[in-house]
């Protein structure tokens, strides 16, 4: 597979990442810098991250959506263009043997907190924003700090962009 696999998230400082299956936080430049650089790749989601997606972004557009689930794509009423598979693993063997095409070169992985432990071992890189305060979230991201090294921090106004890449001693 020649794809780089990149997760991407917001996250407070208590690690938070989602309360009640939506954003606890609402920053537009986190939203637009999601945009930008999803669009184009494939998007890997799980089925909650896929139903709290807005429905007048759902599927995310410009991007091809999948989404793991042990529900069928009928039960779960996605759209033709969603493709639905039953495990990661499932995916990620499809891909291997050239058994399914996504376009553009980036599998990003965008939640929720099951998708990122079961696939935090085929990270090539990380794409976090830290989002300032604690926003009481009932789902939390996994510790990564032992697998990864920052690169990159662009500091905002209610948050921080960060970027991550894979430490050499980590390999997959």
């Amino acid at each position: 597979m020649n794809k780089k696999v990149i997760a991407i998230v917001a996250m407070d400082e208590e690690r938070a990442i989602g309360k009640n299956n939506t954003l606890p936080w609402h920053i537009p430049e986190d939203l637009k810098r999601f945009s930008e650089l999803t669009r184009g790749n494939t998007v890997l989601m799980g089925r909650k991250t896929y139903q709290s997606l807005p429905e007048r972004v759902r599927p995310l557009p410009g991007r091809k959506n999948v989404v793991i689930s042990s529900s069928s794509k009928e039960s779960l009423g996605v759209p033709p263009e969603v493709d639905v598979f039953s495990s990661p693993e499932e995916f990620f063997l499809a891909l291997e043997n050239n058994q399914h095409l996504l376009p553009g070169q980036i599998i990003w992985v965008i939640g929720g907190a099951k998708l990122f432990e079961s696939t935090m071992r085929l990270w090539d890189e990380l794409f976090l924003t830290i989002v300032k305060g604690n926003h009481d979230g009932d789902v939390f991201f996994p510790p990564f700090e032992s697998k990864f090294e920052k690169i990159e921090e662009e500091k905002a106004d209610s948050c921080s962009f960060l970027r991550y890449k894979r430490r050499p001693d980590t390999i997959k």
